[in-house]
């Protein structure tokens, strides 16, 4: 018998073209919304157990960046909890990616990360609102109808922002959310105790609900990319982003951290807001020492490969870190995650993960609180 083939889950995302052969198919990803981009995948494979099989994604060379399939690695799981890097090459005159693989269960799992389901946010949102201290608010609903929750904690002045997974796909930056959230809920931490004395946090895990949930890349239900709604959100298109933008010119604004995945570099950097009109040198010197510390508190952090520099005015004004710096006069900064593996410090087995989303989360905290007092 041959392989099955399903994607008809929660953030699930596949076709299947055709099998050649009882333990090879052919493979392809849907599209987003909109048409533009295509490259997260998530599917189970059934009826394998015991037999070496392949599985080839193919019309690659199309995909919203092709630059991330070299030297990347597909990542499998028979539990959904553990996942490990699979035996993964890329053609890249065929722009085909061949998983290979030897299940040692019934059914097993691929995707394109670890996946955070939309029902683990829901456990993380009951379980962190559950904490003493804890706020759980709705910001607004997505074009699907879905809540865009935000948790608020901590007593202190300064007004600090942390959302993620504006790129639903990009699921390691909900995992580096559930980091963040447990840290602040320690009552054993350091950190969170100096942090949550000085600040008021507002922390939007996941202002893509529909996005992740269909299987997305990059946009929502509309197609809309929404690191480029910032300058004009709207009901119609990116609700998600109109009612976060709202609720942060209620509150005001000190520090902001947009927290992404980036497909091509395998490497954990931060873009920050130099192309912004109105820029200081107080926004860039705190800018700096941020990224100094973080340095120092996470080894997996660096700071000598990213994203070009903007020259004064140039910066799009539609992505939030550099609306954010703009609107508030505050340190904002987007972090970037690999899908590949951070190369200062390479996993062979697990790549970059769950895990290490959750401790970059811990030292982005312990930077944050090194540079707490100068935010105002």
């Amino acid at each position: 018998m041959g392989i099955s083939i399903s994607s008809a889950f929660d953030s699930g995302n596949i076709q299947l073209l055709d099998q050649p052969a009882p333990d090879f198919v052919r493979l392809a990803i849907r599209k987003d919304a909109g048409g533009e981009f295509f490259q997260w995948f998530h599917f189970r494979v059934a009826g394998a157990k015991g037999r070496p099989i392949r599985l080839d994604i193919t019309g690659l060379a199309q995909s919203a960046y092709p630059g991330g399939w070299p030297e990347y690695r597909a990542r499998v799981s028979e539990d959904r909890l553990n996942w490990t890097q699979a035996d993964t090459s890329y053609d890249k005159a065929e722009g085909t990616l061949s998983i290979r693989l030897t299940p040692k269960a019934d059914i097993v799992w691929c995707a394109y990360f670890a996946p955070y389901s939309l029902e683990r946010h829901h456990d993380l949102v009951a379980r962190i609102g559950a904490k003493p201290g804890v706020l759980t608010t709705v910001l607004g609903q997505s074009l699907d109808g879905r809540a865009i929750d935000c948790i608020e904690i901590g007593e202190g002045p300064r007004m600090i922002w942390l959302y993620a997974r504006q790129h639903p796909g990009e699921t390691m930056a909900e995992w580096w959310m559930e980091g963040a959230l447990e840290e602040l809920t320690d009552p054993a931490s350091p950190i969170a105790r100096k942090l949550l004395s000085k600040a008021r946090f507002h922390i939007v895990p996941n202002m893509n609900p529909d996005g992740s949930a269909r299987g997305y890349l990059r946009t929502n239900a509309a197609g809309a990319n929404l690191n480029r709604e910032w300058a004009n959100p709207t009901r119609e298109r990116s609700p998600e982003v109109l009612a976060v933008r709202n609720r942060m010119d209620e509150t005001g604004v000190d520090f902001a951290l947009d927290v992404h995945g980036d497909e091509a570099l395998p490497h954990v950097f931060i873009a920050g807001f130099e192309g912004i009109p109105d820029i200081t040198d107080k926004q860039l010197g705190l800018l700096e020492r941020y990224k100094q510390q973080l340095c120092f508190h996470n080894a997996d952090f660096q700071t000598k490969v990213g994203y070009p520099v903007a020259a004064k005015g140039t910066a799009n004004l539609a992505m939030s870190t550099n609306q954010l710096a703009q609107r508030f006069g505050c340190v904002s900064a987007t972090l970037e995650m690999p899908f590949k593996d951070a190369n200062e410090l390479p996993d062979p087995l697990h790549g970059w993960s769950p895990d290490r989303s959750k401790h970059l989360a811990r030292g982005c905290l312990a930077a944050l609180a090194d540079i707490i007092d100068d935010l105002r």
